[in-house]
């Protein structure tokens, strides 16, 4: 395991500076999933919630988020992200959506956080507009699942 950038020599948090790291194409992909009653799914994907179309608005909250990371987050970096993809894989017998968000951007610095924090809101944003039919969702598994680009290389979860 490295050494934690995020500290310096007193222990204090800062920023790293990432100004003499080459840029390179940076790719992440993150996963995560909403647990739900079957019931509820069912609702979601015939387009019946009464707030309108979830998956429609949980991807564009995913966006959104990702855009934004770097003002929810404290130490990220403002990045100019080149794309975000968002997809919704329901399992209706299971009552469980799975959430998977790809960002990439051509940078110094890679952008994993992004792509965590789009699956989050996308998450977020399904449990918001369901949840006066199903309180009792969970919200889970949210785990980075591969990224690519940058001085450490690719890396992809082994499971």
């Amino acid at each position: 395991m490295s050494e934690l950038t995020h500290f310096d020599e007193r222990g204090r948090a800062r920023m790293v500076d990432v100004g003499e790291k080459a840029e390179t194409h940076r790719v992440a992909v993150a996963r995560g999933e909403v647990r739900m009653q079957p019931e509820t799914l069912r609702l979601i994907v015939e387009r019946r919630a009464a707030k309108g179309d979830v998956f429609a608005v949980a991807q564009v909250a995913a966006i959104m988020a990702a855009k934004k990371t770097h003002e929810i987050i404290p130490l990220c970096h403002p990045l100019m992200l080149t794309a975000i993809a968002v997809d919704f894989t329901p399992d209706a017998a299971l009552g469980v959506v799975e959430i998977e968000a790809r960002v990439e951007t051509r940078g110094k610095t890679g952008v994993e956080m992004e792509a965590l924090t789009a699956v989050s809101a996308a998450a977020l944003t399904i449990y918001d507009m369901v949840k006066a039919v199903d309180r009792g969702m969970v919200i889970g598994a949210i785990r980075l699942e591969e990224k690519r680009g940058g001085r450490s290389g690719p890396w992809r979860r082994e499971e």
